[in-house]
């Protein structure tokens, strides 16, 4: 071969060897590594959270001579190598790591010859509850917050979810009976808390929600999981209301109507206390009472002279002078907040009289009080008829018929009472039941007028029996004040028998004047007959015929007993006066029927002659016949007296008509009832 040709030859010869170096090289270790290096069939997979997996997530290639570790960049404790597989060695929780690695050292004594990584995707799964960022939330609430706004913003009730893309729904139930009307949340999914009523702190002070959220729209679902939380809403009242001056009542709950006061004074003194009004003394309280703000007092008006004056802090009204003569002062009193920012006014009216010094009296000789076992000292005794009120006792004034403030009142005989006003209050402590008598001495400190009266006090949590009757008593009081240990009948019961008596008297009167009619009445029919016309002078005795004789015919022979009256022809004749009347010791009034059973006139023989009259001026002492007389001071009632009545047979001497069986009557007529002189004179 020539030199020419070995040159060509020679000229590709770099390059090629060249291109061969570099080929063979590229091409021996890609061979080679198929043989002598590891490898894995798999470098990402995917795996759900919380699963349990036992197989084995990849298998590993290992030449022979070497051997494969995890590397330090592994995730920790997460992968182990068993011969040539690689397990998980945890149960993967997508919200502790979401993505695992195993990072693959192949080793050939101390030098690595391959690093392989295998990555494992962790799944989300819905595996956590939500939660909120408290257990129970407080929150005042002002009274006059507006209606529509958020009281809680959404920040502050929001939960969280752990879980990937969880949407959070919210629900707010009432704990609270009736306070699911006051708020709302904004939106299932908004858990702003918003009011939508007006508050009132006097009726909603405290309302308790549950909040509830759910991790899924639909609550049965699975999985599903939930979170609760309380809220407490604390109702702060604000400063909506005025004073109130009590006692007041309210119109529709809100709106207080307050009470105007009265009092009235004696003209010419001052009175060094305070006044005593109706329907008890000047008194305010803050119209919000979770707020109660001090309230202080003073007169804008009406205190012509500058005559009363005002306690700033106490309400009390002072006189500061007297008053010349009657008049009625018109106060206006102002009652305002200690921060100014709110008042009212009410009409104080005293009227000012003359006191002349009538006598004090109270209206109940005894009044009732009860107060509980282990009250301490200056407890007020309470009113059994209304418990919660305070037992008042005040005397009251002829002068003054509804109030006097002259009036003070203190006990006079029990050291665990005294009287603070027209209240009752204790001085010490009263610890055991039993019962007190206390007495209540009244004074006007003007006319010095003194009246008593008993307060019985009951130391016992129950009411005293009451009898219905004011100012009556369980028992009697003695004279030195106290009442009798022994009572067997109560007024009630005294009461009720004297109605029982009553009824049986009067069924008693009605028997017998039935039994006198059916057994006298044909009797009583003798009176009946012809009279004179009325007499002058205003006599009321119709019966009275005058001075002269009068003609009593004889009783006919038809042995029925019956009598008659013949009228006289003359007009009567002045009377002549009669003896002094009767003592009022003389016994009492005889049956009417006895003076009926005698003749009407007596018979001593056939003649008209010996007819003689019965009607007389004179009082004749002398028996034998039958009489009728008068007195001269008749007056509006008529008095029958028999004169010498012997003791007879009413037939026997209706018959007989002799003049022994006759009796001698009068009729007088006296104011008051007595009985004549004589005695054997009967008086009817």
């Amino acid at each position: 071969m020539t030199a020419a040709k070995m040159g060509a030859w020679a000229l590709p010869w770099p390059p090629l060897l060249l291109a061969l170096l570099t080929v063979l090289p590229s091409q021996s270790p890609g061979a080679s590594a198929q043989v002598q290096v590891c490898s894995v069939d798999k470098t990402f997979l995917q795996v759900e959270e919380n699963s349990d997996i036992t197989e084995p997530l990849v298998d590993i290639s290992i030449p022979e001579g070497q051997q494969v570790t995890l590397g330090s960049s592994s995730t920790p404790s997460a992968f182990r190598i068993l011969g040539n597989q690689l397990f998980l060695n945890v149960i993967p929780d997508y919200e502790e790591n979401s993505m695992l690695e195993a990072h693959l050292e192949c080793k050939r004594g101390d030098t690595v010859v391959t690093q392989l990584r295998v990555f494992v995707v962790v799944l989300d799964v819905n595996d956590n509850a939500p939660e909120f960022p408290f257990t129970t939330k407080e929150q005042e609430v002002e009274e006059d917050t507006r209606v529509n706004s958020t009281v809680i913003p959404e920040a502050e009730l929001q939960a969280t979810d752990r879980d990937k893309d969880s949407i959070l729904f919210y629900t707010l139930q009432e704990v609270t009976p009736g306070a699911g009307s006051f708020f709302s949340l904004l939106g299932v999914n908004r858990p702003a808390l918003r009011l939508d009523r007006a508050l009132d702190f006097y009726k909603w002070q405290n309302m308790t929600f549950q909040l509830l959220v759910r991790d899924t729209r639909e609550e049965h679902v699975t999985p599903s999981h939930t979170a609760t939380a309380t809220l407490v809403l604390k109702v702060l009242p604000a400063d909506l209301r005025p004073p109130w001056f009590l006692p007041c009542s309210y119109s529709d709950g809100y709106v207080c109507i307050q009470a105007q006061y009265q009092g009235a004074i004696p003209t010419g003194h001052r009175l060094p206390s305070p006044l005593t009004l109706r329907p008890g003394p000047v008194y305010a309280v803050d119209g919000d009472q979770g707020i109660n703000q001090r309230v202080s007092y003073s007169i804008i008006g009406g205190n012509k002279d500058d005559t009363f004056a005002i306690g700033p802090d106490s309400g009390n009204l002072t006189m500061t002078k007297s008053v010349p003569s009657p008049t009625t002062f018109l106060l206006v009193v102002k009652g305002e907040q200690a921060d100014l920012a709110r008042y009212s006014v009410t009409q104080v009216t005293v009227d000012a009289h003359q006191a002349t010094g009538s006598q004090l009296y109270f209206p109940q000789s005894l009044y009732r009080g009860t107060v509980a076992p282990g009250s301490g000292a200056g407890v007020a005794v309470k009113d059994p008829a209304s418990p919660s009120q305070p037992l008042r006792i005040w005397a009251q004034d002829p002068e003054f018929p509804t109030l006097n403030s002259a009036i003070t009142y203190q006990i006079t005989n029990c050291s665990e009472f005294q009287m603070s006003g027209e209240t009752v209050l204790t001085t010490t402590a009263i610890q055991q039941a039993g019962v007190f008598y206390a007495e209540v001495e009244a004074k006007n400190t003007v006319t010095a007028g003194v009246a008593t009266t008993v307060v019985e006090i009951r130391v016992s949590g129950q009411e005293p029996p009451s009898t219905g009757i004011p100012g009556s008593s369980t028992g009697d009081v003695a004279a030195e004040g106290g009442p009798k240990d022994d009572q067997r009948f109560s007024t009630v019961d005294m009461a009720v028998l004297g109605g029982v008596l009553g009824a049986l008297l009067l069924l008693a009167l009605m028997g017998l004047a039935v039994l006198i009619h059916k057994h006298y009445g044909h009797r009583l029919n003798c009176c009946s007959g012809k009279v004179s016309e009325p007499q002058p002078r205003g006599f009321d005795n119709r019966a009275f015929l005058g001075d002269h004789e009068a003609n009593w015919a004889p009783a006919p022979s038809s042995g029925t007993g019956s009598k008659s009256v013949e009228a006289p022809p003359e007009s009567p004749s002045p009377v002549s006066p009669g003896p002094e009347p009767p003592s009022s010791e003389s016994p009492g009034p005889a049956p009417l029927a006895g003076a009926h059973e005698s003749p009407a006139a007596a018979r001593a023989g056939d003649s008209p002659s010996a007819v003689r009259s019965i009607l007389t001026k004179e009082r004749r002492p002398e028996g034998g016949y039958k009489a009728v007389w008068f007195g001269e001071d008749i007056g509006a009632e008529a008095d029958v007296v028999v004169l010498n009545a012997p003791s007879v047979d009413a037939d026997g001497a209706g018959d007989s008509g002799s003049e022994g069986s006759s009796d001698e009557v009068a009729v007088r007529d006296w104011g008051p009832r007595s009985a004549p002189d004589d005695d054997d004179s009967t008086y009817i």
